[in-house]
């Protein structure tokens, strides 16, 4: 049921939420300085803070005990380290939150990790660092984890002799989580609480942590941790190129978005950290999206190729030939650890995103035909092919069944890139992306084998007015059971599709 109209919403905007990485996990910081969002230990689990989806199902904030909104809240450039400014009556305190990074410090193998491993590693730890700069502020912490998307309150003991570190459990299973912070420590129910009053010049953190790494032990050990995982965000961002322009900041944001959602252990890149955020107001379209497109990934790799960063572009096309490989179907999507199985329910004991219900996890949609799925495929190895300017010869037999996938059915109706939920219709996206696996399996023909067939059948199907010029205009004589001009849902703009089937990189490219 959607919310009533009259009165604010306890939610704050989609768009006002901060996003931090570690490049294992993701965390979503409201503009209060609650953490409404985080799913561990990889960013598709179960959440232990989910107040995004219902205010009851978790968070941990951190800041002003009277005051919840910022005077000012950004990103340190450069990095995925948030900011945020507090202006009180009495004062102005700093507070800053990352997903920490460090030097690599695992001794044995680590299950599940198939890309190289590199010199960092994440932490495993949420830290939160204070300090009071003018004035006095008075400091609220309420950490109040609530494990399995809600249905498992924290258990919460005492971890020594003191007050400033306690552990949090859930069922069996559930990671336990580790608090450890320079403010002393009350435990009340599934909530662990702290107040305290910072006077100017004086620090303080959080520490919430769920490996090996152990938390920090002093304001200085914190903020070191907080300096050098903004320095591996701003190193990072020194491989890429990026134009001297006044657009140069979004850029690189957007290359810093991209990086903290891949998972490195396997390259694979979420589209999007989160779950079931709805795509009208209060509207039942509410997917889970925690997984990896393989339609995404010719997007993706043109992106990271073009901006310079061919590790992670190299890691993702080695997460889609992993996936993918063995695979005759082609799934439209896969698990960040390579998982076929994504197998959708609903969590109605959760309120949903401002009423928006019902909330998934998983996606059926694994199970759909989806043929554009095999240009997507096709290009990706494309563009990766063009780069390396070779075709390893074990991956041929897999680029020559996703042509002949195309070429058998081409003709077909699908589900096309909207994932619709009914019966299958014919989508003119679809078959400009059999075109294309068509027309790059050509192309990649001409490096180890004769394309004399490949480029026969694009011709064949590009002759057809599925997608001349002509199928996007109003002309009669388009076919009519393939919906040129409109989404077969109805409820799509046209231009959408006309932009999605036309747009840079699944467009015909030059032969280099």
């Amino acid at each position: 049921m959607a919310p009533s109209p009259v009165g604010r919403s306890p939610f704050p905007p989609i768009a006002d939420y901060a996003f931090l990485s570690d490049r294992e996990s993701n965390a979503l910081v409201a503009p209060s300085g609650n953490v409404e969002w985080m799913c561990l230990p990889r960013p598709d689990s179960p959440s232990v803070f989910g107040a995004m989806l219902d205010r009851s199902a978790g968070g941990f904030r951190l800041g002003p005990a009277d005051v919840m909104v910022p005077a000012g809240r950004s990103y340190l450039p450069g990095t995925l380290v948030l900011e945020t400014t507090w202006q009180t009556k009495s004062g102005w305190v700093i507070v800053r939150d990352a997903l920490t990074i460090g030097a690599w410090y695992s001794k044995e193998r680590l299950s599940g990790w198939l890309r190289p491993p590199g010199d960092f590693e994440a932490q495993h730890c949420l830290l939160r660092t204070l300090r009071c700069v003018n004035g006095y502020v008075e400091v609220g912490l309420n950490c109040e984890p609530a494990f399995d998307y809600g249905l498992v309150d924290a258990r919460w003991a005492y971890a020594g002799e003191g007050y400033e570190s306690a552990i949090a459990k859930g069922r069996d299973g559930d990671p336990s989580l580790l608090l450890a912070t320079s403010f002393r420590l009350g435990l009340e129910g599934r909530a662990a609480h702290a107040y305290s009053r910072l006077k100017e010049g004086e620090t303080a953190f959080a520490a919430l942590c769920w490996g090996d790494v152990g938390p920090p032990a002093t304001w200085d050990e914190a903020a070191d941790r907080m300096w050098r995982t903004g320095d591996y965000w701003r190193t990072w961002l020194h491989h890429g190129e990026f134009p001297d322009h006044p657009w140069n900041v979004y850029l690189e944001r957007s290359a810093l978005t991209l990086k903290g959602l891949i998972y490195v252990p396997t390259g694979a890149l979420l589209a999007a950290a989160t779950t079931s955020l709805p795509e009208t107001p209060g509207g039942p379209r509410n997917w889970d999206y925690r997984y990896s497109w393989i339609r995404d990934s010719t997007f993706a790799l043109w992106g990271l190729y073009t901006l310079g960063f061919e590790y992670e572009a190299n890691n993702f096309f080695y997460f889609i030939a992993d996936a993918c490989g063995d695979d005759p179907s082609l799934q439209p999507m896969y698990g960040v650890g390579g998982e076929k199985e994504l197998d959708e329910r609903t969590l109605d004991h959760l309120t949903g995103y401002e009423g928006a219900r019902p909330v998934r996890i998983g996606n059926g949609a694994y199970r759909q035909e989806q043929h554009d799925v095999w240009g997507s495929v096709m290009d990706s190895v494309y563009l990766h092919t063009k780069s390396r300017d070779a075709l390893p010869e074990q991956v041929w037999p897999f680029l020559k069944r996703q042509v002949q996938n195309a070429v058998a059915h081409w003709h077909e109706p699908d589900r096309g890139i909207w994932e619709v939920r009914g019966e299958p219709k014919h989508f003119t996206s679809s078959k400009v992306m059999c075109w294309v696996a068509c027309d790059r399996g050509a192309r990649l023909a001409t490096w180890p084998r004769s394309g004399r067939r490949w480029p026969t059948r694009s011709r064949k199907m590009s002759s057809s007015t599925a997608w001349t010029p002509g199928a996007f205009s109003s002309s009669t004589t388009t076919p009519r059971h393939w919906m040129p001009r409109s989404c077969c849902c109805r409820s799509c703009d046209s231009s959408r599709q006309t932009t999605r089937a036309s747009a840079t990189p699944f467009g015909p490219s030059p032969t280099s």
